[in-house]
């Protein structure tokens, strides 16, 4: 006997508002500390050779 398909409501789009300025804003910040901290420790090294 064939079952009958269960009626399936259309799902709502989600809209992705969602912004990424403060991911950048992030990475932006996290590759700065590691520049200035990479050069710190490259001067100390310089400066103690």
């Amino acid at each position: 006997m064939a079952k009958p398909e269960l009626s399936r409501q259309p799902e709502p789009e989600i809209e992705d508002s969602s912004s990424l300025k403060g991911t950048l804003a992030s990475v932006f910040i996290l590759g700065l500390f590691l520049i200035v901290i990479w050069a710190g420790v490259y001067a100390l090294f310089l400066d103690r050779s």
